[in-house]
């Protein structure tokens, strides 16, 4: 099993919103909990009246073992804070936003490095790569 960090704060979670932005932004800050939404249509115990719930988690053990023993779980999902992010909002277009946000991420995007002061200006600077991803993925 892969080897992902502790949530930021574990007397926190539980406590975020549900519904909050989906992927992107390329760079990570801190975890804040790890969600497995559950889907009745697919098989999980329907307890809210049909719609579709989440358990959270401290570790990504926790969430990867509930969701492979329950029917109707998803794979785990981090939920991320973003302190800034790089928006993409064409192909190729990136903007340095400069706002906070929560996302859920797939817990593999946790495997790029954390957002350090240098991450977002090195991809930004005219002597960057061609390929400025390498930065977010510690290869340049």
């Amino acid at each position: 099993m892969a080897e992902y960090p502790n949530v930021k704060d574990a007397s926190l979670i539980g406590t975020y919103p549900a519904l909050v932005s989906g992927g992107g932004g390329y760079v990570w800050d801190d975890v804040l909990e790890y969600r497995v939404w559950c889907h009745p249509h697919d098989g999980a115990p329907d307890t809210e009246d049909g719609n579709d719930y989440y358990y959270v988690f401290e570790t990504y053990g926790e969430a990867l073992e509930f969701s492979e023993a329950t029917l109707g779980a998803e794979q785990p999902l981090a939920l991320i804070v973003q302190e800034e992010y790089i928006d993409e909002p064409e192909p190729g277009q990136f903007a340095h936003i400069k706002a906070q946000r929560l996302t859920e991420w797939p817990v593999e995007f946790l495997s790029r490095p954390r957002r350090h002061a240098n991450t977002i200006p090195a991809f930004f600077a005219p002597d960057a790569p061609k390929n400025r991803v390498d930065i977010l993925r510690g290869l340049a």
